[in-house]
């Protein structure tokens, strides 16, 4: 975005739906993208993105949020810059939220030292290989060959079937 120089953020939807649309609209006329929170890599998550909201868990319904949002920045590709953050560590989630969310990247965090493992992530890449970004920070920063760090994720998540 202009002034920041970021090609995306992330965004918390429990302020609900008309606290996104600035960021959206923000995100749209700056041609970026948005990750909004809808099942977090901490291990506190369960505390509140798993509560039954009434029907269904809360995470549930904050995909089906991102779901309704993703037309707004739709690319040619069929993704969406309506994206959502999704964590590897609580990988029984990541199938259901696919199906819940097609057309959004999900930024994938929790994979290395939160213990999230590349190779349950594979539901996460149904939408194709663009349609997800692992990301590691711990993991690849304290091992003492960063760049090979970072290249043996590269593999594991390029080798995911």
């Amino acid at each position: 975005m202009p002034g920041l120089g970021v090609d995306a953020f992330t965004a918390n939807p429990l302020l609900g739906r008309d606290a996104l649309e600035p960021l959206l609209a923000a995100a749209e006329g700056a041609g970026a993208g948005v990750f909004v929170l809808v099942r977090t890599s901490n291990p506190g998550a369960a505390d509140v993105e798993d509560l039954p909201a009434p029907d269904r868990p809360l995470h549930e319904r904050l995909a089906a949020l991102v779901d309704s949002l993703s037309d707004r920045l739709a690319g040619g590709s069929g993704l969406s810059g309506t994206g959502a953050v999704v964590g590897a560590t609580e990988p029984g989630h990541i199938a259901r939220l696919r199906e819940l969310m097609p057309r959004s990247i999900f930024l994938i965090p929790g994979v290395g030292a939160q213990g999230g493992r590349p190779e349950l992530l594979g539901p996460a890449f149904a939408a194709g290989r663009a349609s997800g970004l692992v990301t590691a920070s711990r993991s690849i920063a304290a091992d003492p060959d960063p760049a090979a760090a970072a290249e043996r994720l590269r593999e594991a998540v390029w080798g995911i079937s």
